[in-house]
């Protein structure tokens, strides 16, 4: 596709990954499976920070990896913006300095105004000052998401970015998240061992299993008739359905 993000990986190891797969702009994407299926590597290669053998991704025809032509962008020059489930803010910063530090790539006198302009569409006006310490988790995430934001991304990497706070606060998030994809249309594709939430948040499903997709589709239809008892079992779910 010339707009939004597409990626082929494959390799037989010392990860073995074999995938497949595209995400157009506002299209939220899950991918889900157990732990050690190649969900997080995935994300870390569409961001640059893990090469995998052989491949190709690219976003808006840009091609950001190419194995066989000898591309591989760093990271840096990836217009990826990644929220990690431990959210990996400053500690020692403020909300709006966290925010801030990300829009190098803009002139320094408008990064004040944009890391607060952030700040409010992630609902944070009044906090700007405040440590992470002093911010409750669901707090954290939003700072995150607008650090992520603040690259002005081509796309959004989110990897269990909801399993760190309680449930009223996920589903809060939840719905935050549905508004930032009305303002901020872009691919993004969400790494969550939680089927509830692939299934509420999510355009297209995908379940891996062992670095390899084993089904895609709307999440209804996918979490309602798995293809095969592999799909079932990676899916962990009952005989019968959920």
């Amino acid at each position: 596709m010339s707009d939004g993000l597409s990626v082929i990986i494959k390799q037989e190891g010392p990860i073995p990954l074999a995938v497949n797969l595209a995400c157009g702009p506002g299209e939220l994407l899950a991918l889900v499976g157990p732990s050690g299926s190649g969900k997080s590597t995935i994300l870390r290669t569409i961001a640059g920070l893990y090469q995998p053998r052989d491949g190709r991704i690219i976003s808006n025809g840009n091609i950001w990896f190419d194995a066989k032509a000898g591309i591989n962008l760093p990271p840096h020059r990836r217009s990826v913006g990644l929220v990690f489930q431990s959210y990996a803010l400053f500690p020692h910063m403020t909300a709006l300095a966290n925010v801030k530090a990300a829009l190098g790539h803009r002139p320094a006198k408008e990064r004040v105004e944009r890391a607060r302009a952030l700040l409010r569409l992630v609902h944070l006006e009044g906090l700007e000052e405040r440590r992470p310490s002093a911010l409750s988790g669901g707090q954290q995430q939003r700072v995150a998401v607008a650090r992520a934001l603040a690259r002005d991304p081509d796309v959004l990497l989110l990897d269990e970015p909801f399993s760190a706070v309680d449930r009223r606060t996920r589903r809060r998030l939840h719905n935050e998240l549905r508004e930032l994809r009305k303002a901020v249309s872009v691919p993004i594709i969400l790494v969550t061992h939680d089927l509830d939430e692939a299934a509420d948040l999510a355009d297209v499903l995908y379940v891996l299993d062992q670095g390899e997709i084993l089904q895609s589709g709307r999440p209804s239809e996918v979490l309602s008739a798995p293809a095969t008892e592999r799909v079932r079992e990676a899916l962990d779910l009952n005989p019968g359905g959920i």
